[in-house]
């Protein structure tokens, strides 16, 4: 169930609010929302229609959605991480199984491995996206610093065929009823918990 969110709550108040819950939750919790995670995604149409995929490496407390790689990885999909362009927007980089990472100057885990090749946002199937919040209508509260939005503006001015589809990524306590949105906001498709999967069509 979403719970209510104040539209006098700041944006900044309500992400340190979030991210401090998500990272008060056990090892055992963070596991058992990660199989869960697996099944819901990976049985949804969403996903096993699409074959270039977008993921993350979770920290900060964010659902993890290494297990889901995983299945992608024996169904043959094509994986990929983001990489922070100077221009502080993501290019895409394949991910295989054994790649190096280290973290980026953000703390953010990104591939290493000689002869990357990487790619736009406009030519993958699918992104899952990390998020501190969503609501009921497909908005998300990122970390802050505009990364996604950023790379995917362009899908704001789209309005007939729509590639990449956006997919959150979020614990269910991350989930409210109403947020504030901003006019550089890109809203999701969907968004996948612990719990559920929700698919938004307002757009």
């Amino acid at each position: 169930m979403a719970r209510s969110s104040t539209p006098s709550v700041s944006r900044s108040v309500l992400r340190n609010r979030l991210r401090e819950q998500r990272r008060g939750l056990s090892a055992e919790q963070q596991r058992r929302a990660a199989l869960c995670l697996d099944r819901i995604v990976g049985h949804s149409a969403l996903f096993r229609r699409s074959r270039h995929i977008a993921f993350f490496l979770a920290n900060d407390g964010e659902l993890d959605p290494r297990i889901l790689l995983q299945r992608a990885w024996r169904m043959g999909k094509i994986c990929y991480l983001p990489i922070i362009t100077p221009a502080k927007s993501l290019w895409f980089a394949a991910y295989e199984p054994g790649d190096p990472v280290v973290p980026n100057r953000f703390g953010i885990p990104e591939p290493t491995r000689a002869g990357l090749s990487r790619v736009p946002a406009r030519v993958l199937d699918l992104i899952l996206t990390p998020l501190v919040a969503f609501d009921d209508r497909g908005h998300r509260l990122g970390m802050g610093s505009g990364f996604y939005d950023r790379t995917l503006s362009f899908l704001r001015h789209r309005h007939a065929w729509r590639k990449p589809h956006l997919l959150g990524i979020a614990h269910e306590l991350q989930h409210l009823a109403a947020l504030q949105s901003a006019p550089w906001d890109v809203p999701l498709d969907g968004v996948a918990t612990d719990q559920d999967l929700y698919l938004f069509s307002n757009k």
